[in-house]
């Protein structure tokens, strides 16, 4: 059994906790995270085996599809997804800083996990939705090539679903930078 991350985006709080009790009522999945984010919207993040994580995703997907703004499901995700979901990543060295934002909250984590699988890169953060009036964005480091390939390739995939707002990469960047962020 594989373990599998999905993730419901809706544009109500009341539709979004039902939803995401539905998905806890229908496979045996743990919450990683659910909440409401900016602008009123409501996320909820699952994990589990694939099958019990894309059971519980469709489940809600369907029954409230009306008011759903975005799912995925992601099997095998990246193992630096859940740290930078939580803020818990520990960085010592920041050789290249590469930041991609999106226009919703969904489509960070599925770039992010593209990021990770192009090249040697850690995910320092993801921000999902929260205090950016439903936008999201992720940074990650690494060496310039690594992190430049890799913020193309999840750029390439977030502006396929067109969600794509701005991306950026620095060489380098100033240490006093990096404490700000940090």
């Amino acid at each position: 059994m594989s373990k599998a991350i999905g993730m419901i985006e809706f544009k109500t709080t009341a539709t979004g906790v039902t939803a995401a009790d539905a998905m806890v009522k229908t496979s045996e999945v743990e919450i990683v995270e659910a909440q409401t984010v900016c602008p009123g919207k409501y996320i909820a993040i699952i994990t589990g085996d694939l099958s019990a994580v894309k059971a519980a995703v469709d489940t809600a997907t369907t029954t409230y599809e009306d008011k759903c703004i975005d799912s995925f499901v992601l099997g095998n995700p990246h193992e630096s997804i859940f740290p930078a979901i939580y803020g818990t990543t520990q960085v010592e060295d920041i050789s290249a800083l590469g930041i991609l934002e999106t226009y919703d909250a969904a489509s960070i984590i599925e770039a992010a996990d593209q990021a990770a699988k192009t090249a040697i890169v850690d995910l320092i953060e993801l921000r999902i939705a929260k205090g950016m009036c439903g936008k999201s964005y992720m940074m990650i480091t690494g060496e310039v090539s690594a992190v430049e390939a890799s913020i193309e390739r999840a750029k390439e995939f977030v502006a396929s679903k067109g969600m794509y707002l701005d991306s950026s990469v620095i060489a380098h960047p100033d240490r006093r930078m990096i404490d700000s962020l940090l």
